[in-house]
């Protein structure tokens, strides 16, 4: 199996979607026999390990927590197969050079809709400049990959409409099935008591888990459970520059929420477990791995009916879909997923080998294989 050098602006000890893709993915291919390196900003909290490999990295002073890389290439990744960015930026430009000063094919994964985070940058007109600008460098970047790998077909769609010509392959990032599964009854109900979560008996739990950035629009979650039929808690996982935000959208409908800040990995499914639904209004999602993560524990989603999550989330089978920014729709598709909530359990938990991360890996070894040959 190849030798593959990964890149990226966002690794441990952040976790995120692209950590834990790159987590699995790098722990699955170890297991086929491959090497899988990884080139990230350090970071104070994560000590590299055996295999992963740090450059400089300064604050970004518009994202708190949040460590920009220096671009680097370190020596031990110069005997690359592939090198495989999952950014265009920093570190992704270090791939992009070390696949030329070697020869190796680039393939970039296109995580995030970059120009979406403009909002971070600009406000107001200047943050349409600098959409502008980041459309044109995404789209000058994938078209130097010999591929790009994206997660779901929306945001294959979304490179093609911003003109990226190169190869566009579509590779799920996968979920640790064996890791991702319905706990015991008693360790469901150890994860209440231990954040003081109401009893099932107390009415319906809705929750996100995930970063909270104004990108991801959990504010307005809260209307929409206010609207519902259902007297619900909200549960929130996570952290972000929007929590403030969401807080205030709380008190203001009036509804019961807990914010549970970061949680450790081991406790992720019985969160998810534990929830009625799993509640998700970002439509700018290229995949939505905390909807895949939450089927996979048995939990049905109610998904904004835009990007990844258009065909993330299956009506009928593993949640419900409602218009972005109709809060009465969004309303009924609660309501609604709660009705049916143990028939779409069921089939949440029928389409778990469709998700796997052993499924995603044989995906990605066969573009290796045709990029290289």
């Amino acid at each position: 199996m190849q030798t593959v050098a990964a890149f990226t602006d966002t690794y441990l000890p952040t976790v995120n979607g692209v950590t834990y893709t790159l987590e699995s993915w790098r722990e699955e291919w170890r297991a086929r026999g491959g090497r899988m390196d990884v080139v990230f900003p350090d970071a104070p909290g994560h000590d590299p390990t055996n295999g992963e490999h740090t450059t400089r990295s300064v604050g970004f002073p518009f994202y708190d927590g949040f460590r920009m890389g220096l671009p680097g290439i370190p020596d031990a990744v110069r005997d690359a197969d592939v090198v495989h960015a999952h950014t265009p930026f920093a570190l992704g430009l270090s791939g992009w050079y070390l696949a030329r000063r070697i020869d190796a094919p680039l393939v970039a994964s296109y995580h995030t809709p970059t120009a979406e985070y403009a909002d971070y940058l600009a406000a107001g007109p200047a943050a349409a400049v600098v959409e502008g600008a980041a459309r044109r460098y995404e789209r000058r970047y994938m078209n130097a990959a010999a591929a790009v790998v994206v997660p779901s077909e929306p945001a294959g769609d979304h490179l093609r409409d911003i003109g990226v010509h190169t190869r566009v392959e579509e590779v799920p990032n996968g979920v640790d099935t064996e890791f991702f599964a319905p706990p015991d009854a008693e360790t469901l109900a150890a994860f209440r008591d231990e954040y003081d979560l109401p009893d099932p008996s107390d009415g319906p739990l809705l929750g996100y888990t995930g970063r909270h950035g104004f990108e991801k629009e959990l504010t307005e979650v809260p209307p929409a459970v206010a609207a519902a039929d259902a007297e619900a808690t909200i549960v929130f996982g996570g952290d972000g520059p929007a929590r403030d935000a969401v807080e205030a959208a709380c008190d203001e409908a009036g509804v019961d929420a807990r914010f549970l800040g970061f949680l450790p990995r081991e406790d992720l499914p019985a969160l998810y477990a534990g929830l009625d639904a799993f509640v998700f209004p970002s439509p700018v999602e290229t995949q939505g791995l905390v909807a895949l993560e939450a089927n996979a524990c048995g939990t049905p989603v109610v998904g904004v009916d835009a990007g990844a999550l258009a065909d993330t989330v299956v009506d009928g089978e593993t949640g419900y879909h409602y218009p972005h920014g109709d809060t009465a729709a969004f309303a009924d598709a609660i309501d609604r997923t709660l009705a049916e909530r143990e028939a779409l359990s069921e089939h949440c938990l029928d389409r778990r080998g469709e998700t796997s991360v052993e499924h995603a890996v044989d995906r990605l070894a066969d573009l290796y294989d045709s990029v290289t040959e």
